[in-house]
């Protein structure tokens, strides 16, 4: 099975940074993904041609040498990932999602602003962006001796990578709610109380008063007066806490093994 090399360069470490997330959650194991970048140990084969041919295959042409090694050291940085050939669409769509650097876009800018280093190809045949180198699975050919002949014995490797899901909801509603209360309130009434009482020493009234009077009061009697007011009594806080959990993931891998059985001459004269 053969597979690519997708290389894409990004001006920040932050953009880097978030091409590798979005890679994780796609379920690309970390282990297949490397980012290079300035740690403050400047490296003096950046802008080398062999340092990146070495990193990522012989495809690297000069020019894009030169751009790699002058965007890290101005804070950029440089995604990889090894994938399958069949992966390759789906992993160069995401990695463009966080817009990576034209390669050759600026190198033709390095080169209009300064005397050109190396040569930089023509504009008719520019090479995609990011840069895809191919690799395969074979192992490079072993020098025998006469009479010598190589089995070589594979195994599977079991990689286990992360993605997110949705597990289940929480819902949190607010809703109205009614219950009868009851106080008790204290009411002072006042009502009018016509009493007649006798003289015990009548006297004797000169001029008497014999005029139709009308006298009115009023009665008071108190009512109880409702009012409601809100009080806050309770928060509730609503949020996502994190935890972790091991959970062992079982498959099976396959091996190949040697079985070496000395077989007698007369069958294998048969």
């Amino acid at each position: 099975m053969s597979h690519e090399k997708i290389v894409a360069l990004y001006d920040t470490v932050a953009h880097a940074e978030a091409a590798v997330n979005t890679l994780r959650m796609a379920g690309y194991p970390s282990a297949d993904i490397s980012v290079i970048k300035n740690d403050g140990d400047a490296k003096a084969g950046w802008t080398e041609t062999w340092f990146w041919q070495g990193l990522f295959g012989e495809d690297i042409a000069p020019h894009e040498a030169e751009v790699y090694g002058r965007a890290i050291r101005q804070g950029g940085a440089v995604v990889a990932i090894r994938v399958t050939e069949s992966e390759a669409p789906k992993v160069i769509e995401l990695l463009d999602s966080h817009k990576p650097v034209d390669v050759v876009d600026r190198a033709r800018a390095y080169a209009a602003s300064q005397a050109p280093k190396v040569a930089v190809p023509p504009p008719t045949m520019p090479p995609p962006q990011p840069v895809t180198t191919t690799t395969t699975s074979t192992t490079p050919p072993v020098t025998l001796k006469k009479d010598e002949e190589v089995v070589r014995l594979a195994e599977e490797q079991l990689n286990v990578g992360t993605r997110k899901v949705e597990s289940g909801k929480t819902r949190v509603r607010r809703f109205v709610v009614e219950k009868p209360v009851e106080a008790n309130v204290t009411l002072h009434d006042e009502h009018i109380e016509v009493m007649r009482r006798a003289l015990s020493e009548p006297g004797m009234l000169r001029d008497a008063d014999w005029s139709e009077q009308i006298f009115e009061v009023t009665d008071i009697s108190e009512q109880p007066v409702v009012s409601k007011s809100v009080r806050v009594v309770e928060e509730v806080v609503i949020r996502r806490k994190g935890t972790d959990h091991v959970e062992t993931v079982r498959d099976t891998v396959r091996r190949q093994q040697l079985d070496v059985e000395r077989l007698p001459l007369e069958t294998v004269k048969k």
